[in-house]
């Protein structure tokens, strides 16, 4: 984004049980079966949802079986569609199961250790927040992360499954200084509508802004210019897969940096640890946090890309956007020598060979803090600062 010293910036998160974000859940879950019987199976899943159906696809080669009507079932009810009143229930969904195998002309350069697919992948860090991530798209993962919590512990019972949030954050002089608007979707039931039956309790609302919002944003951010826009069509009880369809890989932005930075050229899940779309993408953002971490510099972005059947990448680019202590070149130089950047070595350095995704499917990939998210460490500074 082009930077400039005031300005507001917006960026926006979905909760797990957006269609689009089950279908991500669904495709990282078949990924994680593979890996926990055969951690050299490739895996190359895609699911799309809608009213009362489910379509898992794509392309798998792997010696291990996978339930596919067991395990998608499971998945909807863990995220919580587990009754009729709301428009779609983890029992009485249809399963439709079109899986094939991975094609030879791509396997033969990928079983040497070359790319699984050409493409660019972006990382990037920031001083902006503890996680070292952009302020808005990380307001806006804890947002639908706390409606989730206050759904699940029934400290607002009429929630669903189905959210979606949005954070305006006002920069002053390149700086977060206020927040401006934040916007939530959240499906309910019937039970919290007004007399008209149009719209959303004022109670419930307030509840939510209680309950939700002012404990995740902070009073620091917050003042009496802050908009809330709690389901501003009114109301939002048929939501989930009833009132739209999903399919994997469509909020690639929501999964990486809200828009802060470039996205590269493909989504993450569904595919096996081969495929640099997702495995690169990991190793660009370990390490920008890692050169950020290290005071190198306060913000880093990272490009690497890569040609189908080669292991070594096409192109290494560093941007420090000025804030650098050492020319980017030279950062690029020792990035070079020190982190590994073959498809094999990202690999092993990252330990992806382990059914860990399912956990990235939802509340985003990066500026987490679960010791499976191998790529948000810090432990490369040392390597760094010495090289």
């Amino acid at each position: 984004m082009a930077k400039r010293k005031d300005f507001m910036f917006t960026s926006e998160s979905v909760g797990e049980g957006h269609p689009d974000k089950v279908c991500d859940q669904i495709s990282d879950a078949v990924l994680d079966e593979v890996m926990r019987q055969d951690p050299k199976g490739r895996v190359a899943c895609e699911t799309f949802i809608t009213l009362g159906l489910v379509i898992v696809g794509g392309e798998i080669t792997t010696k291990g079986y996978v339930d596919v009507q067991g395990l998608v079932r499971n998945v909807i009810k863990n995220i919580g569609y587990t009754h009729p009143k709301y428009g779609f229930d983890y029992n009485t969904c249809a399963v439709l199961n079109a899986i094939h195998s991975q094609s030879p002309d791509i396997s033969q350069g990928v079983d040497t250790g070359g790319a699984g697919d050409q493409g660019f992948m972006v990382g990037y860090a920031c001083k902006d927040t503890p996680e070292l991530m952009p302020l808005p798209i990380m307001l806006s993962h804890k947002l639908v992360q706390k409606l989730a919590e206050v759904r699940r512990k029934k400290i607002l019972n009429y929630l669903g499954p189905d959210c979606k949030s949005q954070v305006t954050i006002e920069y002053r002089n390149g700086k977060p200084a206020r927040v401006g608007t934040v916007v939530i979707a959240c499906q309910h039931t019937d039970e919290v509508l007004d007399s008209t039956g149009k719209n959303m309790s004022k109670k419930a609302i307030e509840e939510i802004i209680a309950e939700v919002i002012k404990p995740v944003i902070g009073d620091k951010l917050i003042d009496k210019d802050t908009k809330y826009l709690v389901n501003a069509t009114g109301k939002f009880v048929i939501g989930g897969p009833q009132s739209d369809t999903g399919m994997t890989g469509r909020k690639i932005v929501v999964d990486t940096y809200g828009g802060w930075a470039p996205h590269g050229g493909g989504a993450f899940s569904g595919k096996d640890p081969t495929k640099v779309d997702r495995t690169a993408a990991y190793m660009a953002r370990y390490i920008a946090k890692n050169i950020v971490a290290s005071g190198i510099a306060e913000e880093c972005s990272v490009q690497l890309s890569y040609c189908i059947g080669v292991a070594e990448p096409t192109s290494v680019m560093i941007d420090t956007h000025g804030t650098g202590k050492i020319i980017d070149e030279k950062i690029e130089s020792a990035v070079k020598k020190i982190f590994p950047l073959t498809p094999k070595g990202m690999i092993e350095h990252l330990n992806l060979l382990r059914p860990i995704f399912l956990k990235t499917a939802a509340g985003g990939h990066f500026g987490r803090k679960e010791p499976e998210f191998t790529w948000e460490k810090t432990d490369m500074v040392a390597d760094l600062l010495g090289g």
